[in-house]
């Protein structure tokens, strides 16, 4: 088990709002984390000798060695039970899940999940398992193609677009030296991918924001959620979602993530607070 204490600051979240939520109100000592802001602390902390080729880290004290070269977000699911606040001083443990080994069609995958709880005086705040998958390497996966995703005329719709400018402050924020995000030439030559990675980690928070502005006032309880394809820098993608009732038959937001076709990138679930 890996345990790391942070206090959460005001800069990383006021780093972040200025590249990607410049509508939010400034974040001042003693006011509400909104939720999923706090993936932008508790940064990498690997020393350079222990990054794979690819930047991302070959260890974190938790996961036993995995001979595979490349390490990507796939889901999580988490659950909020107060809201953190900046100014917090909060301790994180992180413990190893299920680890499992598929072989798929592009070659070996290794799904690992790393349970992370965090506290404040011994108050359990958040609970999230984070889903990784270790891939083998052999070329870029075959995307192929996918059928647009089914919504509905109920459902908001929220487009973006993200440059390399932001990719790279995201990057920095969370000390994130993946070369897939801001190193094109390794994106392309190496990983055989057509431009710069969008961040799983950085997808999933403009998830989350998305959510709740579209339901001002609501307080997010749980959020569950799967990437399935990868978003691009420079391409459009569209965050929609609809009202919808969780499997424990309480409130809930059905999110998806589409990419410039209209087919889904991600999927997931956010619970609210009855």
């Amino acid at each position: 088990m890996s345990v790391r204490t942070e206090v959460l600051e005001v800069r990383p979240a006021a780093d972040y709002r200025g590249t990607f939520a410049v509508a939010d109100p400034p974040p001042r000592e003693g006011g509400e984390l909104p939720p999923g802001w706090e993936g932008l602390y508790f940064p990498f902390d690997t020393p350079l000798a222990g990054l794979r080729p690819d930047g991302s880290p070959a260890g974190d004290d938790v996961l036993p060695p995995v001979d595979l070269p490349r390490r990507m977000y796939a889901g999580e699911d988490t659950t909020f039970h107060r809201p953190l606040r900046y100014g917090e001083e909060v301790e994180r443990t992180t413990a190893l899940g299920s680890l499992v080994t598929k072989e798929g069609r592009s070659g070996t995958l290794v799904f690992a999940d790393l349970v992370r709880v965090l506290r404040v005086a011994g108050e359990v705040v958040c609970e999230t398992t984070w889903h990784d998958v270790f891939l083998d390497g052999s070329g870029a996966p075959a995307p192929g193609r996918r059928a647009p995703a089914a919504t509905g005329p109920d459902w908001w719709r929220r487009p973006g677009v993200l440059d390399a400018r932001q990719l790279f402050r995201f990057s920095a924020t969370t000390f994130n030296t993946h070369r897939v995000h801001y190193d094109r030439d390794w994106a392309r030559e190496v990983e055989g991918l057509p431009d710069l990675l969008v961040h799983g980690p950085l997808a999933r928070v403009l998830v989350l924001d998305a959510a709740r502005r579209e339901n001002p006032g609501r307080v997010v309880a749980g959020f569950s959620y799967r990437s399935s394809a990868p978003l691009f820098v420079d391409r459009g993608f569209v965050i929609t979602g609809h009202g919808t009732t969780t499997g424990d038959g309480a409130p809930g937001t059905e999110v998806l993530v589409l990419d410039e076709e209209g087919s889904a990138a991600g999927r997931g679930v956010v619970r609210w607070a009855s």
